[in-house]
Parts: structure tokens; sequence; C-alpha cells
């Protein structure tokens, strides 16, 4: 490996990893566990690729304390993991399972043994399949029930756990399973999408709301996906203007109401032909814009985006779902030369820089942490067993600098979260797409720390890159 120029990071700086129920616990019919809408949709045939489904997933429910083992043995201070709402409270109304939070529990106990952090995320898209029967995010009802469920979780673990996410991604639950459909629960309608968007933010407040009434000490925020934004022409005015539809949906319309109270004008106006926003009741923004003790970033990669091709005329969005209501004929472009990952999204560290310092910038001061980061890429296993993912530790290492530069730059930010601890089932595209840091052997279960893990190890223990 050569030698880089050495880094470090503020003292205190938190250094982690984070998976999700779904992709790596297994179990799915085990204690009292009933359908999530990803059971639903994974045994669909042609949703997942290769019909893949996350019944077995990395077996995470029956070997948590071995993966714990791992998390230490790799310097970990703490571990990002969602609760998987059917287990704990199937159906997703009435009463706790206790043996679905007695699995948390040991796995919270398991974390604060090894002196690892436990970081709960609240909702990383299982939404129980009886409440998508009954209307799922799109109905104001599956809101409530949220804020219900966080509150009954919290009052399980809230004497073990300090940090919760509410959301992970809601652009995603929102977009993607109600607009595109390419994930569950495969519902192709924008104006649902939207009302699917509101309704998930919504619950994000309600649950803050609940779990601050119960808990002042409690640490509470979201997780958003967001996206540097780029016109694939900067001197063309079309171009320009697909790149602010785009951050609309991609950022604003998430970060202006947590943060802000307010959906941004000129979106609504994007979206005038979709939805005239009905579903935003008096109170709803106050109650979205909850105050938070931090935000979580996800950040993968870079939008960079042109003008719509005016030889080709767009179907209008019921007869072509995409995940862009109202702007489906933007068009999103690959730069020629840029370095893309196994899942063809292109690799742009800098663009972590520039969206930390943006929200920094433009929105009220709230600590944020990274809470996924990551790359898939196609590891080669060596004779010897061993994964030298070189590209994977290339890409960490650009983003560990951005960060750097993020927070040199003035942005508030305090920790960073690997994507992912271990490969996983990767939603749609089932198990082909590899994240981890730890490989997992699919047939076999086995762990194999891969270049990358050993890498982040000594991150750790420098709080930064030793050269």
């Amino acid at each position: 490996m050569t030698s880089i120029d050495p880094l470090t990071f503020p003292p205190g700086f938190l250094w982690g990893a984070a998976t999700a129920s779904y992709q790596i616990e297994g179990a799915a019919a085990e204690a009292g566990r009933t359908p999530s809408i990803w059971d639903t949709f994974s045994h669909t045939p042609g949703n997942t690729l290769g019909g893949d489904t996350g019944d077995v997933a990395c077996d995470h429910y029956h070997r948590y304390r071995e993966d714990v083992a791992l998390m230490a043995d790799l310097g970990l201070q703490s571990y990002r993991f969602s609760i998987a709402w059917p287990r704990v409270q199937p159906g997703g109304s009435g009463s706790m399972n206790q043996q679905g939070l007695d699995f948390y529990r040991r796995l919270v106990d398991e974390l604060l043994e090894r002196d690892i952090l436990p970081w709960v995320t609240l909702y990383h898209w299982d939404l129980p399949q009886e409440l998508e029967d009954a209307g799922g995010w799109p109905a104001r009802d599956t809101a409530a029930r949220f804020a219900e469920y966080a509150a009954l979780v919290h009052g399980a673990l809230g004497d073990r756990v300090r940090h919760w996410s509410t959301f992970n991604e809601p652009w995603c639950s929102a977009f993607l399973g109600y607009a595109s459909g390419v994930h569950a629960p495969g519902r192709k309608h924008a104006p649902d999408a939207l009302a699917a968007m509101h309704h998930l933010l919504l619950g994000h407040g309600q649950a803050v709301q609940a779990i601050r009434a119960a808990d002042a000490g409690a640490q509470l925020g979201i997780t958003l996906n967001l996206y540097a934004i780029s016109p694939a022409d900067p001197a063309e005015p079309g171009d320009l203007d697909a790149a602010r539809r785009i951050d609309g949906l991609a950022n604003r319309v998430f970060l202006d109401p947590v943060l802000l109270g307010r959906y941004p004008e000129d979106v609504k106006q994007d979206l005038a032909g979709v939805s005239d926003f009905g579903f935003v009741r008096d109170g709803d923004l106050e109650t979205v814009a909850a105050p938070l003790d931090f935000l979580g970033i996800n950040y993968y990669s870079r939008h960079v985006v042109a003008a719509p091709d005016p030889d080709v005329t767009a179907e209008p969005y019921w007869r072509a779902p995409t995940s862009w209501p109202g702007s489906e004929d933007v068009r999103f472009q690959k730069r020629p030369g840029v370095p893309v990952t196994d899942m063809d999204w292109e690799v742009d560290a800098p663009g972590l820089t520039e969206t930390l310092v943006r929200v920094a910038k433009d929105y009220p001061a709230v600590p944020l942490y990274i809470t996924e980061n990551g790359a898939a890429y196609r590891d080669a296993v060596e004779p010897d067993g061993s994964v030298d993912d070189q590209d994977r530790v290339a890409y960490f290492d650009a983003h560990y600098r951005a960060c750097h530069d993020a927070i040199a730059a003035g942005a508030p930010l305090h920790g960073y979260f690997a994507w992912s601890l271990l490969d996983n089932f990767e939603w749609a595209w089932g198990y082909t797409k590899r994240f981890g840091m730890v490989r997992v052997d699919y047939e076999t279960q086995e762990r194999t720390v891969k270049a990358s893990g050993h890498r982040y190890r000594e991150v750790i223990k420098h709080n930064g890159l030793a050269g």
C-alpha cells in the first residue's frame, strides 16, 4: 500500500459501522416475527435479482455474538443497527413481542459489554405488511402507528440506548417504494409517493415528540440520503434548472421541513401537476421540525443532470413511473473517465465535503454524523481466503479525507459510520452486490475481514490516517 499524508480527526470523533435489520438478521419467521413489506416484495417473483430474499441473510439473529466480537476486534466505537418493526410489534399495532425485544436487549447488552455505543435506527424500510395492507405510508394513520411503536421500543431499550434515528432514508421509502416501485412495497403512483414522503416525516416528528416527552436526555435525529448535485453544463440554463429540480427532490424536500419547518416553494410548484400537497394539515410542519440532537447523512455519490432532450417527448408519470415525480424527463449523466462502483455509482469524494458544508451553511446548526458511506465492488477471494479489496480501501480513504476537509471548512461533523459492517442482502439486487468490510460466505456464513476492514481498524486506532 502506498504511503499517504497523515490526517488526524478532532478528539472524540466517533467511528462506527452500520447495518440494517432485513439485510442481515434472517430468522424471518422465528420468535413471533411476522412479515414485512420486504418479505412480501422479495417473495414475489421478478422483484429481486435471482429471487433472493432476506429469509436467512447473514443469520445475524443467531450469530450476533460472533458479529459483536468482530466489531470489537475492528475497534468500532459505535454500531448503528435497525429494529425490525414486525419482530417487536407484529402487525404494527398493539402489544409488543417480548421475544423480539429480548433479541435486541441481548444485542445491546453484548455491545455495551464490549464498550461499543449502540445507535438505533427505528425504521430501515421493513414496514409490517398489515400496515401496508391498511394503506401504507400514503395513509396518515401509519405515521401515528410509527410514533406509538417508537415510544414502545424506547420504553423497552431506553435504559440502555441513548442515540435514536427515527428513519433511514425516507426518500427511498417514499420514491423507490411508491413512485418507481423498485423497492417494497412496489407501488407505482407518484401522488401516493408524495403523501408517503409527508407521512414519513410526520411520523418522524411525532416519534421525536413522544420519546422526548418520556426522556429529555435521549439523543434524537433522522438519517437522510443526500447528494451533491451538478448541472452537466453550468453555462446551460436548462441544465441548471434540472439541477435545481433534482436537488429539490433529493435534498431540500426533506432538509427544509425537518430543519426549517416548511416545504420549498419551488419544489411544490414543480410538483403542482402531481399533487396539491393537501395531505399537509395545520400543525404538521411544526411537528416535523421538532428540535433534533443530530442529523444523520448518508452519502454515496453525486448526481450530474441535464435538461430534457427536446427531441424526446416524456410519458406522463402515470405511464412512466420513475423515482423523480414531476421531473421524469431530467437526464442523469455519467462523466467520462470518472470511476464507478459495482452499483454503477460515480466515485466522488469531494461531493461529500460539498454536501456537509452545504448543510452547515444553509441550515440551522445541528451536529452532523455520516451514518452511511461505502461502496460495492466485485471482491475476489484469494487462494488463502483473504480479500484484498484495495478499490474499497481507496474509496474509504478518499471519503475519510472528504470528512476531514468538511470539518476544516466549518462543518460540525462529529462521527462516521461505514457502510457496511457485513456483506448483506442488497435489496432488489439480492446477494449480488457486496458492500461489507467483512465478507460473508452465504453458504457457510463464515466471516472474513477484508483489507478495508483491517484498514478501518488502523484509522480508528489512530483517529485518522496514519500514513
